[in-house]
């Protein structure tokens, strides 16, 4: 098994990658090269983060339009551009024109609104696979969650079904998950007895609109003793500085509500790397499968 990799720095408002790895060729990987390194306002870390999910689109936009669809001022993109050590927007785009040229794309002009947004889930599990090309992060996240006993695994509001979901399986081969997937005053008496119960680390899905209260609490888990391993919808996501790991799996946003296939998969690569760590899974599992067939659980 290789290495950790290096993690980023969540303050700083980057993303995670491996240090030595190769990295994956595409506009979007190209984009968060970029970005390392650079201390990042939340308002710029906004503006960073909309760059790489329309990484092809960037280069060919007015600093008015990137303004547009970060939903930020169009001063705003200015300090960023001069925040990355550009002598203002046009400097910055002259150099994305460069480093991260368009590529093509399929001619979507036919898609209804229910197609584009599958359409643009896909490219969310693209942009995921690039993620995973080092897969040292994920890894080393596994590694965590599998040697904390108990097992803490928070999400709540949008996330509370990805928490549940991840929750649900991996209680079948660790020995001790719980699951919090509900806010309020109790919130940090739970994460105080996991911890007084032998608890080193903790899982939490973050998704959009991120609650304050999931800021908090991760503060609190950090402050504990708790290494906080995060699945978020961003490297620059408000709980990026409350994060020891932070892994980035984009939402979709065309619809009413957001759509998160790319998270749950990424929850489903992490209770994999759990597995890996974890010498008695696969005979828990057998065992789960032979009282389920004793109870007749499942319908064949």
């Amino acid at each position: 098994m290789s290495g950790d990799g290096n993690v980023a720095d969540g303050s700083a408002g980057t993303g995670v990658r491996g240090g030595g790895a190769a990295v994956p060729d595409s506009p979007a990987a190209r984009l968060q090269v970029l970005f390392e390194g650079h201390r990042l306002t939340p308002t710029q870390r906004r503006i960073a983060h909309s760059m790489v999910r329309r990484a092809s689109d960037v280069p060919f936009l007015s600093s008015v339009e990137l303004a547009e669809l970060a939903g930020v001022s169009q001063p705003s993109v200015t300090r960023f551009a001069v925040a990355l050590g550009f002598d203002g927007y046009p400097a910055l785009r002259k150099h994305l024109r460069e480093v991260a040229p368009a590529e093509p794309a399929a001619d979507a002009a036919s898609y209804n609104e229910y197609q584009q947004a599958v359409e643009a889930e896909i490219e969310n599990l693209r942009l995921l696979a690039e993620v995973l090309a080092d897969p040292r992060p994920v890894r080393r996240a596994g590694r965590l969650l599998a040697s904390s006993r108990p097992l803490p695994v928070l999400g709540l509001r949008a996330a509370a079904s990805q928490s549940y979901g991840f929750a649900y399986f991996a209680a079948k081969v660790h020995p001790d998950v719980r699951l919090l997937n509900e806010g309020g005053t109790m919130i940090h008496d739970r994460i105080d007895a996991a911890v007084h119960a032998g608890a080193t680390a903790l899982l939490c899905f973050a998704l959009p609109r991120h609650p304050r209260e999931v800021v908090d609490t991760l503060a609190y888990a950090k402050e504990a003793g708790l290494t906080v391993v995060t699945v978020a919808d961003s490297a620059f996501a408000p709980v990026a500085k409350v994060s020891d790991l932070l892994l980035p799996a984009a939402v979709g946003t065309g619809l009413a509500f957001d759509t998160a296939c790319a998270p749950m998969l990424l929850g489903r690569v992490l209770l994999e790397a759990m597995c890996d760590d974890l010498p008695e899974a696969q005979a828990r599992l057998e065992e789960f499968d032979a009282k389920a067939a004793a109870k007749g659980l499942f319908v064949e």
